[in-house]
């Protein structure tokens, strides 16, 4: 798929992408990229990265770089438990962490189903990656992500999608872990490099400040330049956002066709 709706980019104008997508879906959280590293050091190198003083989920880190616009570099140490690090690359996937105990009986009726769930998860092969970064996009300071994070309403969302679709149609489709769906964007994303779309979990809400009535996309940046295109080309057929409700009540073959032809 990639090879198909993907650009060949590997330089991007940031501030002019995120530009155009806050123009054409009217984004409220800010868009931003996400980054491992090989080296702990250069996370560290980044230009005004800040680190934490204290343990977090990687939501929360996620979280202040969508909700505050902070810079924020971490390694394993500065997260809560294997459960987060292990999506990212920085823990491995451990008997300990197939087990699923901590989720047997809580979110899952017990041992099997809650090892059933951690077998399920797309996470990223630990060996590689000592640290990880996140950054608005408009900052250009990752140069460039490993992949995007983009929230939005389920209506910026399809809109989103339709302008991913425009050119090199592939049908998109996902699957969705339940809990830690976190493992259904980034870590997915991170894994195979391909767009990844998430209802955000219980935890990325209460921790990472996830409004109700957001869904998350993931994928990696050589997507963006042609979702851009096609939202300008949405845009001018009269497809754009806010999707202005027709009325349920109304005769629908005047606004039949203008959306969707004769």
């Amino acid at each position: 798929m990639s090879e198909v709706i993907a650009s060949d980019q590997t330089s991007f104008d940031w501030p002019t992408l995120v530009d155009g997508l806050n123009r054409f879906l009217r984004l409220r959280t800010t868009p931003i990229g996400m980054k491992l590293f090989e080296r702990r050091e250069d996370m560290e190198a980044i230009p005004r990265i800040r680190r934490p003083t204290s343990i977090h989920t990687t939501d929360q880190i996620v979280g202040q770089a969508a909700r505050n616009g902070w810079t924020v570099g971490i390694t394993a140490e500065d997260l809560v438990g294997a459960q987060c690090s292990t999506v990212i690359g920085l823990h491995p996937r451990s008997e300990a962490w197939l087990s699923g105990d901590r989720m047997a009986g809580v979110w899952y009726a017990d041992q099997e189903e809650a090892s059933a769930h951690q077998q399920a998860m797309d996470v990223v092969p630990f060996g590689t990656y000592q640290a990880m970064a996140v950054s608005p996009l408009a900052s250009g300071r990752l140069q460039p992500p490993d992949i995007c994070l983009i929230y939005a309403t389920p209506a910026q969302m399809i809109l989103f999608i339709n302008g991913l679709q425009w050119t090199g149609y592939k049908k998109l489709e996902w699957g969705c872990v339940g809990e830690s769906s976190c493992a259904d964007s980034w870590g997915r994303a991170l894994a195979t490099g391909e767009p990844s779309l998430s209802i955000p979990c219980f935890a990325e809400r209460r921790y990472g400040g996830v409004m109700e009535d957001e869904l998350l996309m993931a994928l990696p940046p050589k997507f963006l330049p042609k979702t851009l295109a096609g939202l300008e080309a949405l845009s001018r057929n009269g497809l754009r956002y806010p999707i202005a409700p027709y009325g349920v009540n109304n005769d629908v073959r005047a606004g039949m066709g203008v959306s969707y032809g004769d």
